[in-house]
């Protein structure tokens, strides 16, 4: 900007702000009030006397005559060229930057400031790069130049700079005597804004600490652009200052794919895609990762991708590391680290053990060993400082590169893994148990209590139990995969055999399966023969659900082997969970010996709830190896049994079986109104699976008597509720309501009914119950 205009401008406010016309300004200073009109329309400067004169009938103080003196130097005004180079392989970042081109267009248009902070996020995230290509892309639109300062917020070595340095160097930019810089900031910080008022400026604050440190060095004119970076979120700027905050996200897979193949050549990437796409997602699409190894390749161009990959999956810092700390991964995180508190640096490094993709308050503050209203305060200030982000779902995530680096931490501290693991265990197995009581029909023996820190979360009601079992879903998964100190394997056991109730509700078949190999594999390890038999038996329930009928033998097989060493009550269990086995292989036979076994084993221990239970078992059998009448009065006896025990789910299995007798003996009025009274106690005990068994039992029924409709929306409820279960049966279920729009449909399914042995699915069977908290 010309200095004859700032001066004419600063003249004019000193004359108004005394009170004085031109003529009395022309009196007292002795200057013709042609030439005092003549510089307050920039068309001229003063000498130095003639200064000397104005400035002294004015009355001035220092800070205004400073001002004027400056203004009236005749040296060209200065325009700043300070932005770092463009980085010419800059990929990607698209949506950032589209989103703050619109920010810029919306606020300039009305003539307002801009402040974009968060240009923000985890180290090596990319953020001055971005600053600085958008700063490039918009400079045409800012004649009056470009400041820009490196706060050294983050630096290894370096404290942050001082506010008063920075506005130091931006006045030396703008052409302020060096003899003329104020002492004290806030003067620096006026006299920097003084400056910028009229012109249009770019002011790039790169790698800020926090709001205190930036708040001096913005400037208040309108037409100015202010850029900050900095891996604190910087808050205060968004509710004080207006800032517009734009958190940045590591790369996708395609831009981190391009940024490489800037570096090292398309052809390089071409050639080995899998290699390069393995290579990537080992720099955790981290910006600085992806570039430090592109920068290794591209010095061996001859060496092919693959060959880089042993060594980076081994380790990752090491091999991400470099001799410039700047860009070097494991440094860059070590800025962050070391700007902690000791609590906060604490629970970062504990957060490392969590395996899972993001983890909840609760299971961080277990992992901790600290309250949760704590844990939520560490947990906030590791956000600000980027180096933990939140999901949609508000759980915390930790970025891989940093979750090595924090376990790098974690050992080097010392800190007590094998507690910490144990509390994440015992957080998932103790409140699975307490939303269990919510969820399961059965009430599951009390696990004793938790270790020192764990977090009982407090449920109140199913929704909140199927929610806070939703929730930690991934992190048992993520838990039972990573463990791997035999110091855990009892915990392993235990906490896959407290989630049983909750899969088998959801129907959650397959994960069910895996958890549940992993946990017979530590009971065998401890040979401990309860365990082997009730991980034996809920494995070979859940292939079984999900169609795998003879994978289901091997279980099976190794619960046999074992059967001699249990007890006699959970002896009693497996010879259920076995007739429930060869229940659904159309074993009836068998099964009935199994079941009939377990009640003698009852019996003999003088359990009533137990023998009133194995009794509507025992009746199933019956009634599917065609003795009916047997059946129909072993299952009144269960039922008197069961309504003294207070067995209701039970006792509705028992009217499906005597549903099931009567329909058998063409007693046809007779078995529905069986089966109606089975769904009605299925219902009240919240019992999806068999309800949809009794579904299917009374669709049959009522297909026999010739309601084709009813059967037809019967059968659909049973695949329904299968379907929401995710039980294979569900298919089997719509096929039948569809066979019902054949002509022949009411004879063929007849006659499968009556010729041929009846399906198991014809009554809620028998199923792998070995233990009350295994089965809902």
């Amino acid at each position: 900007m010309d200095n004859r205009t700032t001066f004419g401008r600063l003249l004019r406010e000193a004359r108004q702000r005394s009170l004085l016309t031109l003529e009395s300004l022309a009196e007292a200073s002795g200057v013709s009030v042609r030439a005092i009109s003549d510089m307050e329309r920039g068309q001229s400067l003063p000498r130095r006397a003639t200064l000397s004169g104005l400035m002294d009938a004015l009355e001035l103080d220092e800070a205004d005559r400073r001002r004027l003196v400056q203004a009236s130097s005749r040296r060209v005004s200065q325009v700043p060229q300070q932005l770092p180079p463009d980085l010419g392989i800059f990929r990607g970042r698209e949506e950032a930057l589209n989103s703050i081109h619109g920010v810029m267009s919306q606020v300039m248009g009305t003539g307002g400031q801009v402040v974009v902070t968060a240009i923000g996020g985890l180290a090596g995230i990319g953020k001055t790069a971005l600053a600085v290509h958008w700063a490039h892309q918009v400079a045409d639109r800012f004649p009056d130049g470009q400041l820009y300062v490196n706060l050294r917020g983050f630096e290894e070595s370096e404290r942050p700079l001082d506010p008063a340095d920075a506005l130091a160097q931006f006045l030396d930019a703008l052409g302020v005597p060096s003899g003329d810089l104020p002492r004290d900031t806030a003067e620096r910080c006026a006299m920097f804004r003084e400056q910028a008022a009229a012109r249009r400026l770019i002011v790039v604050l790169d790698n800020a600490r926090d709001e205190e440190q930036v708040r001096p060095l913005l400037p208040a004119a309108g037409g100015c652009l202010t850029i900050i970076t900095s891996r604190n979120r910087l808050p205060g700027l968004a509710a004080r200052e207006g800032a517009s905050l734009i958190s940045l996200d590591v790369w996708t897979r395609q831009e981190a794919l391009a940024a490489l193949a800037a570096r090292i050549g398309e052809e390089r990437c071409r050639a080995e895609p899998s290699a390069a796409d393995r290579l990537v997602e080992l720099c955790g699409y981290l910006p600085l990762a992806v570039a430090v190894a592109g920068a290794q390749l591209s010095v061996t161009p001859e060496m092919p991708l693959s060959l880089a990959l042993p060594e980076l999956e081994a380790t990752r810092l090491d091999a991400l590391s470099t001799g410039d700390g700047r860009a070097d991964v494991r440094a860059v995180f070590s800025w962050s680290y070391r700007a902690l508190t000791a609590e906060t640096a604490r629970v970062f490094r504990y957060l490392s053990l969590h395996p899972g993709s993001a983890a909840s308050v609760e299971a961080a503050a277990s992992l901790a060993g600290i309250d949760v209203a704590g844990a939520r305060r560490h947990l906030r200030q590791l956000v600000s400082a980027s180096l933990l982000s939140r999901d949609a779902e508000g759980r915390y995530v930790l970025h891989d590169l940093v979750r090595a680096y924090a376990l790098e931490l974690l050992v080097q501290q010392g800190d007590d893994r094998l507690a910490a693991e144990i509390r994440l265990m015992d957080y998932l197995r103790h409140n699975a148990y307490s939303a269990g009581l919510h969820v399961s029909r059965y009430k599951a023996d009390f696990p004793g209590s938790p270790a020192a820190g764990v977090v009982l979360v407090a449920v109140d009601g199913r929704e909140e139990a199927l929610g806070w079992y939703r929730q930690e879903e991934p992190t048992v998964a993520a838990v039972l995969r990573a463990i791997k100190d035999p110091r855990l394997l009892r915990h392993c056991v235990d906490l896959v055999l407290e989630w049983v109730g909750y899969n088998t509700v959801v129907g959650r078949w397959s994960e069910e399966i895996i958890v549940e190999r992993i946990a017979l594999d530590a009971a065998l390890a401890l040979d401990d023969p309860i365990g082997i038999a009730r991980c034996c038996a809920n494995l070979a329930r859940a292939l079984t659900e999900t169609g795998n009928i003879e994978e289901a033998e091997e279980p099976a097989d190794i619960l046999l082997k074992h059967l001699h060493r249990l007890p006699d009550e959970h002896r009693a269990r497996s010879e259920l969970n076995l007739a429930s086995l060869c229940g659904q292989q159309r074993r009836f036979a068998e099964s009935l010996r199994y079941a009939q076994n377990s009640l003698d084993i009852y019996r003999s221990l003088g359990q009533p709830d137990k023998i009133a239970r194995v009794l509507s078992d025992v009746g199933w059998c019956r009634a599917n190896l065609g003795d009916y009448h047997k059946a129909i009065a072993t299952s009144e006896e269960a039922i008197v049994a069961l309504r003294e025990v207070g067995d209701r789910r039970s006792e509705a299995a028992s009217w499906c079986v005597i549903g099931l007798a009567r329909h058998r003996l063409g007693e046809l009025d007779a078995a529905i109104t069986n089966y109606e009274m089975a769904l009605r106690l299925f219902r009240e005990v919240l019992d999806d699976y068999s309800e949809a068994e009794a579904w299917d039992g009374l669709a049959a029924a009522q297909l026999e008597r010739g309601d084709t409709e009813q059967a037809r929306a019967s059968w659909n409820r049973a695949a329904e509720l299968f379907g929401r279960l995710r039980v294979a049966r569900a298919d089997e279920m719509r096929d039948k309501a569809q066979s019902l729009t054949r002509p022949d449909a009411s004879r063929v399914d007849v006659q499968t009914r009556t010729v041929k042995p009846p399906a198991p699915a014809m009554s809620p069977k028998p199923r792998a119950e070995q233990h009350p908290s295994d089965t809902p």
